[in-house]
């Protein structure tokens, strides 16, 4: 086997219905080395806001999905905004 065991820690901002989903806006998670943003998304079960728009920024700056999270990296889940 050629998979990573090391582990990462991430730090997680939610804002607004993502918050709500997670059970508050910030939060700390031990993930395994070289997950993507994507992989992140869909283990805590958000997988379905990529295509309503989700913005994820990792320590400020905006990111693709594909982006892989480091060690004490602090990601942003920004939900799309709409107004009217």
């Amino acid at each position: 086997m050629t998979g990573s065991t090391e582990h990462i820690t991430v730090s997680v901002l939610a804002f607004g219905p993502l918050a709500e989903r997670l059970g508050g806006r910030e939060h700390t998670y031990e993930l395994l080395e070289n997950t993507t943003v994507e992989g992140f998304i869909e283990l805590v079960g958000l997988y379905e806001w990529i295509s309503f728009g989700l913005t994820v920024a990792i320590d400020g700056e905006r990111c693709d999905v594909s982006t892989v999270l480091t060690n004490g990296c602090e990601v942003a889940l920004l939900p799309p905004v709409s107004g009217g």
